[in-house]
């Protein structure tokens, strides 16, 4: 792997927390990259995004940013701007343009079984608006999320999922930092939640370097190295 090391800063997606790169920081860490692990709060695209990018803002020195899933869009947004930002990897996620959301860029193309495995759960907020919680039925979730992961590590996966709001998911994209930053995505042929195709329409359309990995949506957890392996490229490249 590369000498000269970036920071990595790697963005969770909904129904996972920050514990789901585990594999990847550990990959990272052992080849010398300073790792954090950002957590998303999952609760509206634009404030999820702010909050990041003050994460990454307060990072010393250049810095390769990627994101998994809702994570995608979220980067996406938050690296606009932030010069110190020398790669996006995208690792099974959404790369939206302005205006487009993760749920529109869902239903471009076939192939997703997300919507019928969610289990929505309304909240009332401190100031007393409403919103829902979206969860994956903790019975569905080791084929839908993680059907290549050993189904004990699936189980606990379920149990300490993260919900995402329906409005996150629903909320469209600012102009993406993709159209300025170089971009490497992989592309997980097996996923469920994401269709293969919309992932690699995506790339295609950003201009990204793009790897395939036959795994579930959840490959940061069941093929680590790749994952890691592409961040490590994408630092290369870019210095």
């Amino acid at each position: 792997m590369s000498t000269r090391k970036p920071t990595v800063v790697l963005v969770h997606g909904a129904f996972a927390d920050s514990s789901s790169w585990n594999g990847v920081v550990d990959a990272l860490q052992s080849h010398g990259y300073p790792v954090v692990a950002a957590s998303n709060p999952l609760r509206g695209l634009a404030a999820d995004s702010d909050y990041v990018r003050q994460c990454v803002a307060a990072v010393d020195g250049p810095v390769v940013l990627a994101g998994h899933s809702y994570g995608g869009s979220v980067i996406s947004n938050a690296a606009r701007g932030l010069d110190h930002v020398r790669a996006l990897v995208f690792v099974a996620a959404f790369l939206p343009d302005e205006g487009e959301s993760a749920v529109a860029l869902s239903g471009e193309f076939p192939g997703s079984t997300l919507g019928e495995a969610l289990r929505p759960v309304p909240v009332t907020l401190p100031g007393g608006g409403r919103v829902t919680d979206l969860y994956i039925e903790e019975s569905r979730f080791h084929q839908q999320f993680a059907a290549d992961v050993p189904a004990a590590t699936a189980a606990v996966m379920a149990a300490t999922q993260r919900p995402v709001t329906d409005v996150a998911l629903a909320e469209g994209a600012a102009v993406p930092a993709w159209k300025d930053i170089p971009s490497w995505v992989l592309v997980a042929t097996e996923d469920r939640n994401i269709p293969p195709r919309a992932q690699t329409w995506m790339a295609e359309r950003a201009g990204a370097t793009v790897v395939t990995v036959a795994a579930s949506h959840a490959v940061g957890v069941s093929r680590p190295a790749e994952v890691a392996r592409l961040i490590d490229e994408a630092a290369r490249a870019t210095g």
